[in-house]
């Protein structure tokens, strides 16, 4: 599995996305008008040379409060656009993998699926007259997933130990719990979080419309 991690057309594919998406710099500086003025095939060698040797190390985060509803702020941590190449290639060779487990009944940053399909999904439990609506919103959800339990739920499914060693180093770049809310990989390794959650909710099928 780690060998198409390192092909070129799959970190240029994660470079591409995240290019689309036009996201600000991260601690270095280094920005998409530079990497593409100085050469992108050279960066994406440098990135791909790193990940042969086993010698990538994800730089710092630069961080950004976004202010919240109560005075509160969500904090953003921003990775480098090295960084988000690497985590938006491991996410490429990871999703197809844990999306064949993924229950129907969730809908958020997943391939092909839509908050519009969540929506009609609610609809179509209120025809079926289950009127009682229970809304439940998880405190601090990316701030204290703990590392352990994610990783366990990953070895699973993948059993490369280079790309193991490489999500572990991802979630320990952090700190000792959470993961980074900003990085391409997150909301894929926030999905495998909730997934015995989905799969258990909807086992009541029968008398409740879950959507999350």
């Amino acid at each position: 599995m780690y060998v198409h991690l390192l092909k070129r057309e799959t970190l240029e594919a994660a470079y591409l996305e995240a290019r689309r998406k036009d996201g600000a710099p991260g601690e270095d500086g280094e920005t998409f008008e530079r990497i593409e003025e100085t050469g992108r095939e050279e960066f994406l060698a440098r990135i791909a040379e790193e990940l042969r040797t086993e010698t990538y190390r994800p730089r710092p985060y630069r961080r950004r409060e976004i202010p919240k509803e109560g005075g509160k702020v969500r904090v953003i941590s921003i990775p480098s656009i090295r960084d988000r190449t690497v985590h938006g290639a491991l996410r490429l060779v990871l999703e197809p993998i844990f999306e064949a487990d993924f229950s129907d009944s969730s809908f958020g940053a997943r391939p092909g699926r839509s908050a519009h399909e969540a929506i009609e999904t609610v609809s179509r439990g209120l025809r079926q007259r289950r009127h009682r609506v229970v809304d439940v919103d998880l405190k601090g959800f990316f701030d204290n997933i703990r590392h352990d339990r994610l990783l366990e739920r990953v070895a699973r499914r993948v059993q490369d130990d280079e790309v193991l060693a490489l999500v572990k180093q991802f979630l320990k770049s952090t700190g000792e719990k959470g993961i980074p809310q900003g990085s391409p990989l997150s909301p894929l390794l926030a999905n495998i979080a909730l997934n015995d959650l989905d799969q258990a909710l909807e086992r009541g099928r029968g008398y409740l419309a879950y959507t999350r």
